[in-house]
């Protein structure tokens, strides 16, 4: 099934958020140091991840980060 990721940044809270299709029940678990996945509570699909303190992790544009999940992406066609 293809989702539409939804991406929020809470800059008092200086955390990025990211879901994977439309919000539903889940669980985080934090899988590196401000690093958090959710999962689907019955089906253990993953559906969104934070980043806690952002800032901190991405002070400049060179800066990155590789986390212990792949993922798989399409892009999807313009709707006309």
């Amino acid at each position: 099934m293809e989702e539409k990721l939804r991406f929020a940044y809470d800059k008092e809270g200086d955390v990025l958020d990211i879901s994977i299709g439309e919000p539903r029940k889940a669980i985080s678990s934090e899988i590196e140091n401000d690093f958090f996945i959710r999962k689907d509570l019955k089906t253990g699909e993953v559906t969104g991840f934070s980043i806690l303190n952002f800032s901190k992790w991405f002070k400049s544009i060179n800066d990155y980060r590789t986390i212990p999940m792949s993922a798989k992406f399409t892009v999807l066609p313009d709707k006309e």
